[in-house]
Parts: structure tokens; sequence; C-alpha cells
């Protein structure tokens, strides 16, 4: 996999980290460590895509 492809699919996984996280944060009552669990999760799946 060349390094563009790979930069194309972390930018597919910033844009639901930065909407997800707003959504997670308000639908778990304001609270940060359900957004860390978010997006912790969300870095390993796309760790898991970028590493093939």
């Amino acid at each position: 996999m060349d390094i563009s492809r790979k930069l194309g699919i972390l930018v597919f996984f910033g844009v639901p980290a930065i909407v997800g996280g707003g959504i997670v944060y308000a639908l778990f009552g304001n609270s940060y460590p359900a957004v860390f669990i978010y997006e912790f999760l969300l870095l390993l799946t796309a760790g898991v895509f970028v590493s093939k």
C-alpha cells in the first residue's frame, strides 16, 4: 500500500473522530472518558487498516 493511500485512510477516519467525538460527548452526558474510549477504538481500527 502506497503512502497516499495510507494518508487517505487516516483522513477517512479523521472525520468520524471529530464529528463522532462530539456526538459521543453529548450522548454520554458530557463525559470525556467516553470520548477517549471512542477515540482509542477508532485509532486502533485505523491502525489495523494502515498496517495492512
